[in-house]
């Protein structure tokens, strides 16, 4: 109100070009940075560290769901095949890395009660936000599902070559005696590599939009 004042008196001092001029100035700067702004960063925050461990919990069950299964019948291979879970819990450190950053981008109003924190910024870092969380959801869901599928595989591929083993068959046999599920899990933890790098180029997305910045000022 004190600064609504201020600019009133101002006009009332001026020409009609000059009194134009100033309320237009004044609606631009109430547009370009409206109190509202930063609603749209603070939901960039919410999104980027939700979304980010919705994709976390859920690959990590979903991979820890297939582990568990297998672990029945192959208890020696839950260590060498708990990578799957590692992968899903640094999902949610992408949003958590996302939301400091997008924090520390928040300016306050000024003395004044002038919002400093424009529109521009705050679609910026609304879109980062999303960017990460929901690469990070579809990498989790993606990795999980994977896992699941995989540790089951290789288990069933181990039980397999135990019972081979069992019935006295040393041959090679078509493979099933001297493998031990090696090319199975191979190939698993490389779709579980490719899979992960889905949140990891949400990241960088995130991070480059997060590098330009728009602040409005009374000066």
């Amino acid at each position: 109100q004190a600064l609504r004042l201020l600019h009133q008196t101002k006009r009332s001092t001026m020409g009609d070009d000059e009194a134009n001029y100033a309320y237009n100035e004044d609606a631009n700067m109430s547009f370009v940075c409206p109190s509202w702004a930063p609603v749209l960063g603070y939901s960039g925050i919410v999104a980027s560290v939700v979304f980010a461990n919705l994709g976390g919990a859920y690959g990590t069950a979903k991979a820890g769901l297939g582990l568990m299964a297998m672990g029945i019948h192959s208890p020696d291979l839950i260590m060498r095949n708990i990578i799957p879970v590692v992968m899903a819990g640094v999902l949610g450190i992408y949003g958590l890395i996302v939301a400091v950053i997008l924090n520390g981008k928040f300016s306050v109003p000024e003395a004044s009660g002038m919002p400093t924190y424009s529109q521009y910024n705050g679609f910026a870092h609304l879109a980062a936000g999303l960017c990460c969380g929901l690469c990070s959801l579809a990498s989790g869901i993606s990795i999980g599902i994977a896992a699941d599928a995989g540790t089951r595989a290789v288990g069933a591929q181990s039980a397999m070559d135990a019972s081979w083993k069992k019935m006295g068959f040393t041959g090679d046999s078509g493979g099933q005696v001297d493998s031990s599920g090696d090319a199975l899990f191979v190939g698993t933890i490389l779709i579980q590599v490719f899979a992960s790098n889905l949140g990891l180029y949400g990241l960088i997305a995130a991070l480059i939009m997060t590098q330009t910045e728009y602040a409005c000022s009374s000066n």
